[in-house]
């Protein structure tokens, strides 16, 4: 008898949790840009997804079995087509289940490891290159030799030329104060990727956001008019307003959000929720804007995909106000 108790409360949960999601879609076909892609459903939007990752897959298969044949270009090439499927992911989230979610982002993380390994091949360290650029210094640097190693792969130059040409975002970054203020330009989204110890500022609008490992970061956000995605994150504060906040993989982390719908959380543990509270010149008119000048209060619904009994989730909690950072105000960027 308990089972069965049990199987039915968790069938109940799951109908409820498509009732949800159904309800999110709907409101995403009124809410999300024009400018998006749209598919008629998730079959034909993952039917899309594999073409894209089809292509990439076989590109560098054609470079790893002839590398002489290729150069640094054709690398930059293929990681400019692996963003362009991080936002095509990003764009669509909202028609997506959250496992099609989780799985997309895993095969976009693969593929990157994939153009890692094969760059690695491609332009390949040299053992003592960092001498020469010791040389070259005004002020000698004498790290240790186990910190050179660590610290390289932080520094892909690939990456670094495929994020200015196509995507804006922060990405292989250490201890810095990263600033982007996109008021008056055109939204678009906005990727932040490989962080630590550092803190963003957002100011303006964007279309989507996608989050990938972070650790021991503060993220300070204007509005989002899509979604925010999130994947491994660890130690980190993030203050985040948006109509869709998908968070995965997420640990001792606090969310300061505005946002329309359910947070959603996946195999995450120690994760709190506060209400927003950001401010910047203009900060008001793009809540306006991005129609989430409202406090709808969702920012304490909290749905765990991964927690199907009626009991409240020990994942998740509100976070106290006594600890509760005090309204965050941005100065103006210069960018």
């Amino acid at each position: 008898m308990e089972d069965n108790s049990d199987e039915a409360i968790q069938k109940k949960h799951q109908a409820m949790i498509e009732r949800l999601s159904n309800r999110h879609q709907s409101r995403a076909r009124d809410k999300v840009s024009d400018s998006s892609p749209s598919f008629e459903s998730t079959d034909s939007f993952l039917a899309c997804f594999a073409d894209h990752k089809q292509s990439i897959t076989a590109e560098l298969a054609r470079i790893d079995q002839s590398l002489e044949s290729f150069t640094k270009t054709d690398l930059d090439s293929v990681s400019s087509s692996i963003a362009d499927l991080e936002k095509l992911l990003a764009e669509n989230s909202y028609h997506l289940p959250s496992y099609e979610v989780r799985a997309s982002l895993k095969t976009i993380s693969d593929l990157r490891e994939s153009l890692d390994n094969v760059s690695s091949k491609l332009v390949p360290r040299k053992k003592f290159s960092f001498k020469n650029k010791v040389a070259k210094q005004k002020v000698p640097v004498s790290p240790m030799p186990e910190q050179v190693e660590v610290e390289k792969p932080n520094v892909l130059p690939h990456e670094d030329t495929c994020l200015v040409q196509d995507t804006p975002g922060f990405r292989n970054r250490e201890g810095e104060i990263l600033v982007e203020n996109l008021k008056g330009k055109n939204m678009g989204e906005f990727t932040l990727s490989n962080l630590s110890s550092c803190e963003v500022r957002l100011m303006g609008k964007q279309r989507a956001i996608f989050i990938h490992k972070l650790r021991n970061c503060k993220i300070y956000a204007g509005p989002a008019l899509g979604s925010v995605l999130i994947d491994d994150a660890e130690g980190c504060v993030f203050v985040l307003a948006s109509h869709q906040i998908r968070i995965h993989n997420a640990r001792e982390c606090d969310f300061y959000l505005r946002v329309r719908s359910r947070p959603i959380i996946e195999d995450s543990s120690g994760v709190r929720f506060a209400p927003y509270c950001l401010k910047y010149e203009g900060s008001e008119d793009d809540l306006r804007e991005s129609k989430l000048d409202e406090e709808t209060g969702n920012w304490a619904n909290v749905d765990d995909f991964k927690w199907l009994r009626a009991l409240q989730s020990p994942n998740w909690s509100i976070l106290p106000e006594s600890e509760r950072l005090n309204p965050v105000c941005l100065p103006t960027a210069d960018t």
